[in-house]
């Protein structure tokens, strides 16, 4: 395996497990507050054991989120030495700045956890918020780094230098907003619907039912509002694209050929060898308006660059396709609990809580369709027509150990995660309230 193949893979798989991780450790803060909220103001002991309990799991998650980002930080110059070289005093900001959020994660968790009858009740409850806040913040800055990757800006390039840097300017770039915002709402689909699922299906099953229909009801709240939010996000990424990267965009649809009122396709098989997507539905000038706002506008097709910028238009294609699938399905869903919460009768039914349970893995199935969209589309750069990514990897030989150390440690702490999740369902199912 070539150097350049074995680098790509391991930090996709990093990625991909990393991702699931940062997610959770974000939105799952929130769930705890609102519960903590709950029980101040009910004092009903329901609340303050599933507080208790959603506790551990943020401290679980912040402990292996940090272990597999610091991984990951260390990535990045192992992997993509000439890259740090020129891109690290650009994006320094936002990374020292997504390591300060971290330690107020800290220290807010500390207190939180550790708090419980030693400060004061709304005191405790508001080192709860913070611990959200900085959670999001850091997953936000993080994201403006990646932007930085898609929409170069804060510097001026000339002759191959980086000059006249400004690091306020690359932290504020063109892709953070529309990037950021469509990470955060994805992380909180995902993660609400998860950890609803994880529920609903403790109450299929009638383990303690009381307490997870409560804990279904404060995860899916998060989740569906997010879900049904989402399209407004990805509708202003669509845009950003077509406008900044529109082989991108033209990758995501599988077009080939520039074309005015161009239509959307949905689903398709690929051949790239013909340059045709068969099998697909056609929506005739969709496209046109969706990236543009107007049925007749010109949408660029992948032929108008060259063979060697264009970046695997089947990977993307069918991820852009699985993102958008598994969203809609998902903002159904949302609409569908908002709903059953005038009928009642629903919410009686074991099949309610099925659904919920199989809808449970396809917010997480959809980001990281997402992340393959966004990391495989802007190939084969990896500072978006300034550096291509075969010029940034590392001279040393033999990377694919260093791919098989990565998998090891990140199987280990997959393996760690489940079992300790585990455990803290079957306590929480044996909890006497």
């Amino acid at each position: 395996m070539e150097n350049l193949d074995a680098a790509r893979l391991q930090m996709a798989f990093t990625l991909i497990f990393h991702i699931v991780f940062a997610c959770i450790g974000m939105v799952m803060p929130f769930f705890m507050i609102v519960s903590h909220k709950k029980w101040l103001n009910t004092r009903n002991p329901i609340y303050l054991t599933l507080t208790k309990s959603w506790q551990k799991g943020v401290a679980i998650f912040f402990v292996t989120g940090a272990v597999s980002g610091t991984a990951l930080s260390f990535e990045l110059g192992l992997l993509w030495p000439e890259f740090m070289k020129h891109a690290g005093p650009i994006i320094g900001m936002p990374f020292s700045l997504e390591g300060a959020a971290f330690f107020v994660e800290a220290v807010a968790l500390g207190f939180y956890l550790y708090g419980w009858n030693k400060l004061p009740e709304k005191f405790h409850w508001f080192t709860g918020i913070i611990v959200g806040i900085a959670g999001v913040s850091s997953g936000i800055l993080v994201v403006s780094a990646n932007g930085w990757m898609n929409a170069p800006s804060g510097f001026d390039y000339i002759n191959g230098e980086f000059l006249n840097i400004d690091p306020i300017k690359a932290l504020l770039n063109p892709a953070w907003f529309t990037q950021a915002l469509h990470m955060t709402l994805a992380a909180f689909t995902a993660t609400g619907f998860a950890v609803a699922g994880i529920h609903a299906f403790q109450v299929y099953k009638n383990k303690h039912p009381e307490l997870h229909k409560k804990a279904f009801k404060i995860a899916i709240t998060f989740g569906a509002i997010a879900a049904i939010l989402q399209p407004i996000s990805g509708d202003l990424s669509a845009k950003d694209i077509a406008k900044r990267q529109p082989v991108k965009l033209a990758a995501m649809e599988a077009h080939y050929n520039t074309e005015k009122g161009a239509p959307l396709y949905i689903g398709g098989i690929v051949n790239n060898d013909t340059q045709e997507v068969n099998y697909k539905i056609e929506i005739p000038n969709a496209l046109s308006f969706l990236a543009f706002g107007d049925f007749d506008a010109e949408v660029q097709g992948l032929n108008d660059f060259p063979e060697d910028e264009r970046p695997n238009v089947a990977m993307v294609h069918y991820a852009f396709q699985i993102m958008v699938g598994l969203g809609t399905l998902l903002l159904l869903a949302g609409i569908f609990f908002f709903i059953s919460l005038k009928k009642k009768k629903w919410s009686l039914k074991k099949r309610y809580w099925l659904l919920f349970t199989l809808l449970a893995p396809l917010g997480f199935i959809a980001l990281e369709a997402g992340w393959i969209v966004t990391e495989v589309g802007r190939q084969p750069w990896i500072i978006h027509k300034i550096m291509k990514t075969k010029d940034a990897v590392t001279p040393m030989p033999g990377m694919v150990y260093s791919f098989y150390l990565y998998v090891a440690v990140y199987s280990i702490l997959t393996v760690a995660v489940i079992w300790l999740m585990t455990r803290q369902i079957k306590a929480l199912n044996n909890s006497k309230i």
